[in-house]
């Protein structure tokens, strides 16, 4: 986490009800005097300076061996030592090792109250999920309703409960060193980035005290004339000093660049300020203090990001008027000054922990990081959109996998893209920071169908017309399968046609789901042709009698939707029966059959001129389908099941095809343009 060192090293301030931890060293300095101690304590003392001075790395290898050298039997003592090695283990990101020196502490009987709450916090972030939330209670009941620890809790159970997203995310092994990188930003239309390195190219000689790395520096990218990345160089413009640069962010005429500097003098740091750079001839000069305050040597101010219109300048400090750690300020900017009054986002936005790492997507969309709102452990990744009416941020947690158990942070989008980039020090066991490219996968909504006749057999050509509530019209032709497909948009009515040389129009709807997954739809079209039997299937009657059962009315249903979509046309209802008895009796039996369903349809407002209705007896045999033969495998197309035909066919067989006989079906006349 050297980002986050490398600009609070000796300003790390968390406010707990009030009270800033970093004075709990002097109270731990005060308190030794109470225990009588046999280790050296020239040592202690080396740890706790360094500690002090932000030089964490080295103070991390100081109280290790401080620790591993004090005997057992001094069980205060080893508290003592562990808690400050934990703090500084937090401290230097390194939440496993800080785990398990909390806990040491915890069991040598440290008396410290807000020990459980960072405890807690470095189990929420190594997924140590159950434990994390023991400790959160635990804490809560020595400060009941502490918001960090409220919020802690929250976030443990919205992590366990959380499903990936439709963000893909990948490391960028291009951009990454065997150091840290972090804050890109995306400049030029996307054909280039900026990014913060403490990669062995950086200008400075000597190592940081805080991180053991040197220095970090502003690095670019470009792309080549095939858009492909190239190898990361230096910034070889003036900007770039042997101290610490990072955090860019540009105006949109890229001619400003402001951006967060950290200097070194005698004592250790000397803060950590918000430089602005201009640029002249194609070059970077050389940064200068911005001034947002008339005495702002007394509080941090980092992590810079300029509003798109140029308006307002966002950045990160712990001045006063915050609402506890470090919060996100905004201030009115012209160029190289500033024209306002720093101003507090608010309760929305910050919280009792630290918001860091501002970028501003549009005038009134803010991507940040912070540890304080409910979120999966470290910082993690949020966004807020400006509310006009209230004048208040909405706020919301980027999904999984953008935001993880580890640090996440530094966000930059490519130009009307849902991608972009940014750094994480998730998988990295020293706690180094990478850059992760992201991308949002759209859901992809298929629809899909086909076209047949009532027969199940294909129609080639038919013309599929689909019109969408988004304005969107489309037309397709289906192919030799009776086939066609397109790709959907989620949340949009969709209304078809079907149509074929033939074929009634067919008309159907469907609407697509918002939801974030990928979905198939079918919609089929089963058309009805003219002046061509076609079989009602389901049609049943009482035995040796006229009467229709109650099953058959689903599927005369279906007759009285295409008859009124359908007005111009008319029909023909015809029954017939099997070989079985005779031909007169078949022939009224079928007639009055025929009848009852004509009367039906005539029942539910189809008009008596637009069906007539006729018995046939058994003097049409069925003629086999190809679908038929496809079913029945002693049959083929094209078999006329006469009388003759079915004796012919053994016993268990026969029954089929008198089945297949018994039969009502409709046709349809050729339009008359009838209005009712």
């Amino acid at each position: 986490m050297t980002r986050y060192l490398q600009y609070f090293t000796l300003k790390s301030v968390y406010e707990i009800n009030g009270l800033f931890l970093n004075v709990r060293i002097t109270y731990i300095l005060l308190a030794f005097a109470f225990f009588s101690v046999s280790c050296d304590q020239a040592k202690l003392s080396d740890a706790r300076s360094q500690y002090l001075r932000g030089e964490y790395h080295a103070a991390s290898e100081t109280y290790r061996k401080l620790y591993r050298s004090t005997p057992r039997e001094e069980l205060s003592m080893r508290g003592v030592i562990a808690f400050e090695m934990a703090e500084n283990y937090r401290a230097l990101n390194q939440p496993a090792r800080a785990v398990v020196a909390y806990d040491n502490a915890i069991r040598s009987g440290y008396p410290d109250t807000t020990m459980y709450l960072s405890f807690a916090r470095m189990l929420h972030r190594e997924r140590k999920y159950p434990q994390a939330l023991d400790a959160y209670r635990s804490f809560l009941l020595m400060q009941p309703g502490h918001p960090l620890a409220l919020n802690g809790i929250q976030g443990v159970v919205m992590a366990q409960q959380e499903q990936p997203s439709r963000y893909a995310v990948q490391r960028m092994n291009l951009f990454n060193s065997a150091q840290s990188e972090f804050s890109p930003l995306l400049a030029r239309r996307d054909h280039l980035i900026y990014f913060t390195s403490s990669r062995d190219e950086a200008a400075g000689e000597t190592k940081s005290p805080v991180t053991g790395m040197k220095y970090n520096d502003l690095f670019f990218s470009e792309k080549d004339v095939n858009g492909a990345w190239k190898k990361p160089k230096r910034l070889p413009d003036e900007i770039n000093t042997g101290y610490d640069e990072g955090t860019p962010s540009i105006t949109r005429d890229g001619e400003w660049m402001y951006y967060t500097f950290s200097g070194t003098g005698p004592n250790g740091s000397d803060g950590t300020s918000i430089y602005y750079s201009k640029r002249v001839n194609g070059a970077w000069r050389a940064g200068r203090p911005l001034q947002i305050l008339k005495d702002d040597t007394l509080s941090l101010f980092a992590h810079p990001t300029i509003s798109p219109s140029g308006r307002y300048l966002y950045f990160v400090s712990d001045m006063p008027g915050g609402q506890g750690g470090k919060d996100i300020w905004r201030v009115s900017v012209s160029s190289d000054h500033i024209t306002g009054i720093p101003q507090n986002l608010g309760a929305s936005v910050n919280s009792a922990g630290n918001e860091m790492f501002p970028y501003m997507r549009d005038d009134s969309t803010l991507y940040f990081s912070s540890d304080g709102l409910p979120g999966r452990g470290g910082l993690d990744l949020f966004k807020a959109i400006k509310r006009q009416q209230t004048n208040d941020w909405h706020v919301s947690s980027l999904p999984v996998p953008l935001n993880s158990p580890a640090d996440d942070f530094g966000i930059t989008f490519m130009q009307d893209a849902e991608q972009g980039f940014f750094s994480s020090n998730r998988d990295d066991a020293r706690g180094y920071d990478h850059i992760y490219s992201f991308v949002y996968r759209e859901p992809t909504l298929i629809v899909t169908g086909f076209a047949v006749d009532q027969e199940d057999e294909f129609i080639p050509g038919a013309r599929v017309s689909v019109t969408g509530s988004d304005g969107s019209q489309q037309r397709f032709i289906t192919n030799l399968k009776g086939e066609y497909q397109f790709k959907a948009t989620g949340g949009i009515e969709y209304l078809f046609t079907a149509s074929a040389e033939g074929f009634l129009d067919e008309k159907k709807s469907l609407r697509t789901t918002s939801e974030e997954k990928d979905t198939l739809y079918y919609v089929d079209f089963e058309m009805v042709p003219y002046n061509k039997p076609v079989v009602l299937e389901h049609i049943f009657y009482d035995f040796d009698r006229a009467t229709l059962r109650p099953e058959s009315k689903r599927e005369l249903d279906k007759l009285i939707t295409i008859l009124r979509e359908h007005p111009e046309i008319s029909i023909e209802i015809t029954a017939h029966t099997d070989r079985k008895g005779s031909e007169d009796y078949n022939l009224n039996l079928s007639t009055k059959r025929a009848q009852a369903v004509a009367d039906y349809l005539t029942e539910y407002g189809i008009g008596q001129n637009r069906v007539t209705a006729e018995g046939r007896g058994k003097t049409e045999p069925k003629y086999v389908s190809k679908n038929l033969a496809d079913k029945f495998v002693f049959l083929k197309e094209g078999d006329r099941l006469s009388e003759e035909f079915i004796e012919q066919l053994p016993p268990q067989q026969q029954p089929v095809a008198d089945q297949l006989n018994r039969r009502t079906e409709f046709r349809v006349v050729e339009p008359t343009f009838f209005t009712l």
